[in-house]
């Protein structure tokens, strides 16, 4: 009878060791990935633009929302900033993946796009040249965008798009839509891949939303069911301040599930900005 309790003690005790070895390792594997999403989280905030440049008649502004649970992040970026000639670039996009590496990867996509832009004026040329870029560092991540051009005299927006999400337009008077325009595979994937550009012109009072899938897909709603639900958030609120559009468009995200993180840059813009040579 003694021998089965020792027997039983024991290995009561051995289960007991088992766990706590267990929990300790859980823990430290929790903590490890707190410490790559507080990392990763960290990297977004200082690798995203802490301003947007803008014009007289235009407006610019921009969101950023982590997933819900804090696991994705990383993956979605904005920028804008003024180029040499006083032209205005604008992009935004979406890396494969999460975590620190989406994240770095992130980076540097804002930085080449930044330097290839100073040297040519064609969204398509930027494009191409940021994906041949990215190959050469071979880092096995890929990642869609969109890349405007807006020039300040005549307001026209030349535009570029790698595998991103459409963009959302409306005008003050009612009217609003989803563009369609032709683009390339997203960066990363292809070698000398070509990126067509769309032209048009601001020559309306309105908005241009460029979004992320996390504001518009998820577990609960389709891709195409949410650029229409923001179509017509978009259109209700075309009148609104940049701000307060990025707010209402931002919001959108939670009912889709808010798995990905999403992001959003807003462009407002008058009918008397447009100008002449």
């Amino acid at each position: 009878m003694n021998r089965r309790r020792t027997s039983r003690s024991a290995s009561a005790e051995d289960l007991l060791n088992t766990l706590q070895s267990l929990t300790a390792r859980a823990r430290q594997e929790v903590e490890l990935h707190q410490a790559r999403v507080e990392l990763a989280q960290a990297l977004q905030r200082e690798m995203l633009p802490s301003s947007l440049p803008t014009l007289p008649g235009l407006e610019a502004a921009a969101g950023y929302a982590p997933a819900r649970h804090g696991l994705d992040i990383g993956g979605d970026w904005y920028d804008g900033f003024p180029l040499p000639d006083g032209a205005l670039a604008f992009a935004i996009g979406d890396v494969q993946g999460h975590d620190v590496e989406a994240a770095a990867f992130m980076g540097q996509i804002r930085i080449a796009m930044r330097a290839i832009a100073a040297t040519t004026s064609d969204p398509g040329e930027v494009m191409g040249r940021t994906n041949d870029l990215l190959l050469s560092v071979d880092s096995g991540l890929f990642a869609t965008c969109t890349f405007l051009r807006l020039d300040p005299l005549t307001w026209e927006l030349h535009s570029a798009r790698a595998g991103h999400v459409p963009c959302v337009w409306a005008s003050v008077d009612g009217e609003s839509g989803i563009t369609e325009d032709p683009g390339g595979l997203p960066l990363g994937i292809q070698a000398g891949e070509a990126y067509p550009v769309t032209r048009r012109t601001l020559d309306s009072a309105g908005a241009l939303v460029l979004l992320t899938d996390g504001v518009v897909e998820g577990p609960s709603l389709l891709i195409e069911d949410g650029l229409d639900r923001v179509r017509r958030l978009v259109g209700a609120h075309a009148g609104a301040s940049a701000e307060e559009l990025a707010d209402e468009v931002l919001g959108a995200a939670e009912s889709t599930g808010h798995e990905d993180d999403a992001a959003v840059l807003v462009l407002r813009h008058e009918a008397t900005a447009r100008r002449t040579r």
